[in-house]
């Protein structure tokens, strides 16, 4: 079980990227935050209600209010490095979340074996190669490099904040719920801050409608892999959902390399190999 859920969290997670980081190229990437976020919130809201998710209110949720904060600059962070490009490096980057539950994972008492370990030392490799050091041609830009980094460090922190977050599956949709609306309160005074100091809400040529029901997929894609990545690490050890979760780059790459035709200089496609490979061998050891 911790295996099929893990594994879903990974595709989920990079549809969302995808498609976070493509919007990100035609919209500001606080809007993008926010209003897919605020599309997620409103479904589980309704979820809440139909499933009578207040009843499981908690201390539990300050978990769920914490990741609510962390999620926001993340997203942003990782969704401007996305847009900077290319999703093919930036999403590989992205797998050093999985330094956070896997460091929880050993602080609670897990120990990896050989291969984990040599699991780990392979990832680094590929993630230093990935940044695309400068043999020959432009690496990439120093900025997308931090801001990635940034949103893997925030990531993880939300893996393990949600794991922590509930129970049972009628506190996860709560837990989820507050997360969100926490998201977007944040997300939103960040929004009206940027606005206030000259900065644009509005995409270039005005807002589109028919924008919503992508804008919707990323939020409620994002949700849903954050409610499956809890339940595996709920179900299984952390390092091992932990892992198996952080594939989501392979989604991300491929729809990239699929939709958008992007083309990686040596270096980085074998950086974004070691580092998906190094994330296989922490999964399997």
């Amino acid at each position: 079980m911790t295996a099929f859920f893990a594994l879903a969290t990974s595709l989920l997670w990079g549809l969302a990227d995808f498609g976070g980081g493509l919007l990100t190229r035609r919209s500001p990437a606080l809007t993008v935050v926010v209003v897919s976020q605020g599309i997620a919130a409103v479904v589980l809201g309704a979820v809440v209600i139909a499933t009578g998710g207040w009843s499981e209110a908690g201390p539990r949720l300050w978990f769920a209010f914490a990741a609510g904060l962390v999620g926001p600059v993340a997203l942003l962070s990782f969704y401007k490095a996305l847009a900077l490009g290319p999703m093919g490096v930036v999403s590989p980057l992205g797998t050093l979340s999985v330094a956070v539950p896997v460091g929880l994972g050993l602080f609670l008492g897990e120990r990896p074996g050989l291969i984990q370990v040599a699991g780990i030392a392979v990832a680094v490799t590929g993630v230093v190669l990935a940044g695309g050091p400068q043999l020959r041609g432009a690496p990439v830009q120093r900025q997308t490099i931090l801001l990635t980094l940034i949103a893997a460090l925030g990531f993880g922190t939300v893996f393990a904040l949600i794991a922590e977050a509930s129970t049972n599956v009628t506190g996860l949709f709560l837990s989820l719920f507050v997360q969100r609306v926490t998201s977007v309160a944040t997300g939103g005074a960040a929004l009206r801050v940027s606005v206030r100091r000259g900065g644009t809400a509005l995409p270039e040529g005005g807002f589109r409608w028919a924008s919503l029901s992508a804008l919707g997929f990323v939020g409620l894609a994002d949700v849903a892999a954050n409610g499956t990545y809890s339940i595996a690490a709920q179900h299984g050890p952390i390092t091992v959902a932990a892992v198996l979760a952080s594939l989501y780059p392979v989604v991300t790459s491929l729809a990239a390399r699929g939709f958008l035709s992007e083309r990686l200089r040596a270096v980085q496609a074998a950086g974004a190999g070691l580092a998906l490979v190094g994330t296989l061998l922490l999964a399997t050891g």
